[in-house]
């Protein structure tokens, strides 16, 4: 049987974060389907597409199956679509965890099929949030130690 997961998120943009918890949830599974979803309380820098192109950039190099694909809606039901059994969940502190485990225990009760692990940043990357990125960026402060240098050269060319 295939292990499945899935791995959602804005990724505005994505992070070196991402791409750790990208890495370690291929260790676990088969197959990673990563969900790029928009979310109308925040404000993008990129749009949908380009977030997708600056991922399948960066997973290009990454061992593993790896899917990427635009979402709308919620993530069990994204996770239900592609066959999934896992959603993949970052944590970066404590704050995450208290986020994170309602929608976990709301999730398991909508679909108890499908559980939902949580794997805890690497003390490296666990102080990088999409947000404080663009905040970095905007104020002119060096971005390439929080994300690619692909990633960054998009960043620097959308807030100059």
């Amino acid at each position: 049987m295939t292990r499945v997961a899935t791995y959602v998120g804005t990724f505005d943009p994505p992070t070196l974060g991402h791409l750790e918890i990208i890495r370690r949830a291929l260790r676990l599974v088969d197959k990673l389907v990563i969900g790029v979803s928009t979310n109308s309380s925040k404000s993008p820098l990129f749009t949908l597409e380009q977030r997708v192109a600056l991922l399948k950039h960066e997973v290009a190099a990454i061992e593993g199956e790896v899917e990427i694909r635009e979402f709308e809606g919620l993530a069990v039901s994204f996770a239900r679509s592609v066959g999934a059994r896992f959603i993949i969940r970052g944590l970066r502190s404590g704050s995450d965890l208290d986020y994170e485990k309602p929608m976990a225990a709301m999730n398991a009760m909508m679909t108890p099929e499908i559980d939902t692990i949580f794997l805890v940043a690497s003390p490296a990357v666990a102080h990088i949030a999409s947000s404080l990125v663009k905040d970095v960026a905007r104020g002119g402060g060096d971005i390439e130690h929080f994300v690619p240098p692909a990633v960054a050269a998009e960043i620097r060319a959308r807030t100059r």
